[in-house]
């Protein structure tokens, strides 16, 4: 799998001064669009998208300073129809304009190529299990949240303080089936969404039957579920599972993502020091 995502990296590379369209990139990795986008952006840290545009604006801006094309010929190989919407992303990665920069000499932004590769430690192994389940329902509060790559999301911690200690207890006393406890959901969450996108946040429990203090329901479809668990250092295993699931789980199994919410329980230790963790990732067949 990791050859071939390289492959499909070449392919982007090759084909920056044009339309970059995810469906061939994807066609070459051999899966779908959207778990190509998925992949990439949980590999990358960054969508497919903002990468091949901060790519795309290196190698212009190593143009812009060479000053053998004029900045509108530098513009329309990339693919600005004009100077004006050149000059517009040029300064939104390298914070100068292509004239200024031309000018002056100043020093720019560089993305490097990217390439994938597999370490493998063998330090721990991955326990999993793939579950096909029947439409269920949460029920619980939902509210929106900005999208953080790395660390703690702020806007989550101060969501479920707001909702409190006890009704989250009377919450998980009220769950029922499978995936049991209190869930973290996020039901929109796009591989092309940038750092502080808005996205949709939801907490709350499996059940047929109302909650105390549970004000919102989601209904969940039926299909297949991938369930990973890791115990360890918090935050730092809730992190590392979420990174293992990608870079050592779908390129060694027939699965690839399908569209749908991520669900994760996470039970820290009373000293805050320690946590299990389980994620649900709605996966499919490879191939189907």
């Amino acid at each position: 799998m990791l050859e071939r995502l390289n492959e499909a990296m070449d392919h982007i590379e090759d084909h920056l001064d044009e339309t970059v369209d995810a469906a061939e990139p994807a066609r070459i990795a051999m899966t779908s669009e959207y778990h190509f986008r998925r992949m990439f952006s949980a590999l990358a840290g960054i969508p497919l998208s903002e990468y091949v545009r901060r790519r795309r604006m290196t190698l212009a801006g190593a143009e812009v300073l060479a000053g053998e094309r004029t900045l509108l010929d530098v513009a329309v190989r990339y693919g600005y129809s004009s100077g004006e919407a050149f000059a517009r992303a040029f300064r939104a990665v390298h914070g100068v304009g292509p004239g200024e920069a031309r000018r002056t000499g100043a020093a720019l932004h560089s993305q490097p190529r990217m390439s994938f590769r597999l370490i493998v430690e063998g330090s721990s192994s991955m326990r999993y299990r793939v579950v096909e389940k029947d439409r269920f329902r949460l029920v619980g509060r939902g509210t929106r949240i900005p999208l953080v790559y790395e660390g703690m999301n702020p806007a989550i911690v101060e969501f479920v303080k707001s909702i409190g200690k006890e009704t989250l207890g009377r919450w998980e006393e009220r769950a029922t089936g499978e995936p049991d406890g209190v869930l973290a959901v996020v039901s929109n969450h796009s591989a092309e969404d940038a750092e502080g996108t808005e996205l949709d946040y939801f907490h709350g429990v499996v059940s047929e039957t109302d909650v105390p203090g549970a004000s919102e329901a989601l209904d969940i479809e039926p299909g297949l579920w991938a369930v990973f668990e890791s115990s360890g250092e918090f935050p730092l295993a809730v992190q590392y599972l979420w990174r293992d699931v990608y870079t050592q789980w779908f390129p060694s199994n027939p699965y690839r993502s399908r569209p749908g919410p991520s669900l994760s329980r996470t039970r820290v230790s009373e000293d805050g020091t320690y946590a299990d963790a389980e994620v649900w990732i709605p996966v499919e067949r490879a191939g189907d």
